[in-house]
This record gives C-alpha cells, sequence and structure tokens, in this order.
C-alpha cells in the first residue's frame, strides 16, 4: 500500500475499531464496505481506490443493489481479450 494511500485508510481503520461494532453487521454488500474500501486502497493506490471506496459507499442505501460486490482487478491484471 503507497503512504499516501495508508494515510486516506486511517480513517477506515478508526471505523472498523470503533463504530463497526457498534454499528452492527447488516451490511448490503459482500464484502462490507469497510473491507471494500480498504482493498480497493490497497490494490488501485490512493487516487483510484478512493474513487472506487466512495462509489461503493454512495450505492449503498434502501434503494440500491445487493450481493456480492468485488473490487475489480486493476487494468493491468485483467486478462487480454
Amino acid at each position: 500500500m503507497s503512504p499516501a494511500a495508508f494515510v486516506i485508510s486511517l480513517p477506515v481503520r478508526a471505523y472498523r475499531l470503533l463504530l463497526s461494532p457498534w454499528v452492527g453487521f447488516n451490511c448490503r454488500y459482500q464484502p462490507t464496505c469497510s473491507a471494500y474500501a480498504m482493498e480497493a486502497l490497497e490494490r488501485h493506490g490512493a487516487l483510484r481506490g478512493s474513487w472506487l471506496a466512495f462509489r461503493r459507499i454512495a450505492r449503498c442505501h434502501p434503494f440500491g443493489g445487493s450481493g456480492y460486490d468485488p473490487v475489480p482487478a486493476p487494468k493491468d491484471d485483467r486478462p487480454r481479450r
């Protein structure tokens, strides 16, 4: 994880440590939004990982979707067609 992504991940880590046990485990998506954010920051870096995490959190509302929603693979890891 890049240094910038690590700094951006600190609020996510704090949420997982302090607030998540009180909020409960009732996320609409699998993996949870905080796990998705951590993985996105690790795989894509600070800028794109933050954007992916923001999009995911924005989709998490009563009229949004649910189910399995993995972090997309980086463009250089995707299979060629």
